[in-house]
Order: structure tokens, then sequence, then C-alpha cells
């Protein structure tokens, strides 16, 4: 191989098999772990179960928003848009701090906001089948 071919390789080395070098890794650090997503965040909230209908807050269909922010420590903080069955769902409470603890203790995540709201309003076309089918509605 002469000078100027392997010259040619090795600056197309990069491009075909790229290296991480120590800044990109830190920024790839900062961003979203992959297994920090919306997908894995309802799946957590799976975990927290209305103390009244014993469904989950996920397939009752309360969760309407989850969105992320990056946080100072290279976290991500996690903001959550939910609502209650009614506006004087005596479980609200409950069901807010068990949400913010679940969600907490998965990897990446720095704080966690939940917001109640109320628009657009709950209806049971917002469960879904699993929830149905546990609750007896056809």
């Amino acid at each position: 191989m002469n000078e100027e071919q392997a010259k040619t390789e090795s600056d197309e080395a990069p491009e075909q098999n790229p290296v991480a070098t120590d800044t990109e890794a830190t920024a790839a650090d900062a961003s979203v772990p992959q297994s920090l997503c919306e997908d894995s965040v309802r799946e957590q909230l799976k975990k927290v179960i209305d103390p009244e209908l014993f469904v989950n807050i996920v397939d009752l269909g309360l969760i309407y928003v989850v969105d992320f922010e990056p946080a100072e420590d290279g976290q991500q903080n996690v903001k959550i848009d939910m609502t209650m069955t009614s506006p004087a769902c005596p479980a609200g409470p409950q069901l807010i701090a068990q949400s913010k603890m679940a969600v907490k203790q998965m990897e990446g995540v720095s704080e966690v906001e939940v917001r109640i709201v109320m628009e657009p309003p709950w209806t049971p076309e917002k469960m879904t089948e699993d929830a149905r089918d546990q609750l007896g509605i056809f």
C-alpha cells in the first residue's frame, strides 16, 4: 500500500468506525438514558394502583402527558400531567405521591413533577381494554 492509499484509508476510518471522544461521551451521558422514555415511565406508572378501583392509573387513562427536561445534574426531570376520575377524587393525593415515588426510582431521573389537570375531563372511554375487563365494563 502506498502512502497516498494509507492516508485516504485513515481519513475514512473515523467515518467507518466512529470512536466517541470524552466530550462526546459526556454529551451522550447528559441526554435521556435510552431506558428513560415515555413508554418506560408509563410502564413504571402501571405500578400505581387506584385504591378504589384496583386498576393501575395508566390503564385507567389518567396519565395524559409525560415530558422530560434536562436537569443540572445530567439527569432528567420528568413532568407528568394526569387527571382524576372525578374532580373530588379522595385518592388524588395518594396517587400523586405514589406516582412521584415510582418514577423517582427510575435510573436517570432527577426530579418528578405531577400536575393534576381536569381538561380534557376523564371519561371511561380513556380506559384500556384491560381496565374495562378488570372492571367488568364491556
